[in-house]
């Protein structure tokens, strides 16, 4: 039982992930900026490969960001 829980939350976090970068592709943001969410949304995706829950927490933290309009730094 607790591997189909284990593979809901893979697919949830797989659908959000994949709704996150739709939302970050379509932002008028500066590039660098664009840049840097697309880097934190990659560290996210390669944490979900290791820690599940983990990535989902910060993937929920990420969208609260979008949500919020908070954005990092434009990168150079």
């Amino acid at each position: 039982m607790e591997h189909d829980g284990q593979l809901e939350l893979y697919g949830a976090v797989a659908d959000q992930l994949k709704e996150a970068h739709t939302r970050v592709r379509a932002l008028q943001v500066p590039e660098g900026v664009r840049m840097a969410l697309t880097r934190k949304l990659l560290v996210i995706t390669a944490a979900a490969k290791h820690d599940l829950a983990d990535a989902a927490r910060r993937l929920k933290a990420f969208t609260a960001d979008l949500d919020a309009g908070r954005f990092p730094e434009e990168e150079r």
